[in-house]
């Protein structure tokens, strides 16, 4: 298979969306007036501000493939909410202009009564095609993957093949980035640009162009959809073939369901590692959003006492020495921001590499390599400014020895707690932060006060 040519994403981009084409939002469902747009993505943006009426009307009273569109932009709450509300013999309409990958998403949210309701008012075929994709696992290849595929046998010629993808798009599939070319048992055998295809000879044959031998990249439909994601943008193709364990060619993942995938999966890191549950938004319910995060405040509130009792135990020193307690969370908050700063890029790593063992640890390495040099430059800033802002070298010496420290273990810390969590079977990101906090400040604030009650001989 070849890498994505510009030219081919171009004109996939201009087949996708007809310039020519408005979609309009009708002025009888509580509008001043029509409202037109260009794209799809524009009128679902815009339909999620009016209201559940509102937009049940919007979508009931448009074309069909164009409700269709629009639904399949629509966030998935809010796809949900206006299937629920619609009239059944309508919603199915609609569901049955959508692309069966698509629509499986949306459907896939729906309670099963209610899902089975719609699918039984589509045509078998449709039925039983949503069905099957609804029966994958939702996080799989195949529980992402379009089924709208154009196939080419071996044997055909290069025009009777352009002549038969011309014929099946008239069908109103999506424009293929790629031909798919399948034997006899429909094994995948080859991928062609479409590029490729149009310069070849006239009456040449399509398993003629194939490279010698038939080296296929595809994806087992039991792959997870993180892996597909990774393995799309390591080959930079626009759409990666998904097969059965025979071979037997399934379906295809395209670049924008990936793209789709790697914002959501970025976003679940991002609230994982605060503790939040990684599918919750601001549609979630508010009571099933304090179920889910009380949790992680207790197991912080749990932490943030043990840092507590590690102040308490030196609070003979702070009774003595007020300015301890001025300088002591400057050490934990910069430790902390050291240890934030390797996290984050740990995180990063593993979610678009594979890490093993030997690699993942000499990236530890390197994080105590660069928290100790950035601590080293950190400490002497702090020293000569404690030392000033105290007129006692003793306390500049504490605050730069305590701060190097920490920001050390901060660096060692950040870059060690994912793998921990990953050796765990558990997701990298989630709640690294709060145990990153525990760890910084339990054990900045005991350097800290320790380093000043044996040195200030407090």
């Amino acid at each position: 298979m070849e890498e994505k040519d510009i030219n081919t994403s171009k004109d996939s981009q201009q087949l996708a969306v007809d310039d020519e084409h408005t979609y309009v939002v009708p002025a009888i469902c509580g509008q001043g007036e029509d409202q037109e747009f260009a794209h799809p993505a524009d009128m679902a943006d815009h339909l999620e501000n009016l209201s559940l009426e509102k937009q049940v009307c919007a979508l009931r009273h448009m074309p069909t493939e164009d409700a269709a569109d629009a639904l399949a932009e629509l966030d998935e709450y809010v796809a949900v909410d206006v299937l629920e509300n619609m009239d059944a013999d309508v919603a199915a309409q609609i569901i049955a202009e959508m692309s069966p990958d698509d629509a499986a998403d949306v459907l896939d949210e729906l309670d099963e009564d209610h899902r089975n309701v719609l699918l039984d008012k589509l045509e078998r075929e449709d039925s039983e095609e949503l069905r099957t994709l609804l029966n994958f696992d939702p996080e799989s290849a195949a529980g992402i993957m379009n089924t709208e595929i154009i196939l080419l046998q071996e044997d055909m010629t290069v025009d009777g093949a352009i002549l038969y993808i011309r014929k099946e798009m008239e069908s109103d599939y999506e424009c293929p980035y790629y031909a798919y070319v399948v034997d006899e048992c429909e094994i995948l055998v080859g991928v062609l640009s479409l590029r490729n295809l149009l310069l070849a000879r006239p009456g040449e044959h399509v398993g003629d162009l194939l490279p010698k031998p038939h080296n296929v990249v595809s994806v087992p439909f039991d792959m997870d959809q993180g892996e597909v994601a990774k393995l799309l943008s390591h080959y930079n193709y626009m759409a990666m073939p998904v097969v059965d364990h025979q071979g037997h060619l399934m379906g295809i993942v395209t670049y924008d369901d990936i793209m789709d995938i790697m914002h959501e999966e970025a976003s679940a890191d991002m609230l994982g590692m605060v503790g939040a549950d990684p599918d919750e938004s601001v549609d979630t319910p508010w009571l099933e959003s304090v179920r889910k995060r009380l949790p992680w405040l207790l197991v912080n509130m749990v932490n943030s006492a043990l840092s507590a009792s590690v102040v308490y135990m030196f609070e003979g020193s702070i009774a003595q020495m007020a300015i301890l307690a001025v300088l002591m969370p400057m050490v934990a908050n910069q430790a902390g921001n050291t240890g934030q700063q390797a996290l984050a890029v740990m995180i990063r790593q593993l979610a678009n590499d594979r890490f093993d063992n030997k690699k993942s640890w000499i990236a530890v390495l390197r994080e105590a390599k660069i928290g100790f040099i950035t601590g080293a430059a950190m400490a002497l800033v702090a020293f000569v400014g404690a030392w000033l802002f105290t007129s006692n070298m003793l306390v500049g010496a504490v605050m730069g020895g305590a701060l190097l420290c920490d920001m050390l273990l901060g660096a060692v810390a950040g870059g060690s707690i994912p793998l921990i969590f990953k050796a765990m079977g558990r997701d990298p990101a989630q709640a690294s932060s709060i145990f990153l906090t525990t760890i910084t400040d339990g054990a900045g604030f005991f350097i800290f006060l320790g380093l000043a009650t044996s040195i200030l001989a407090l």
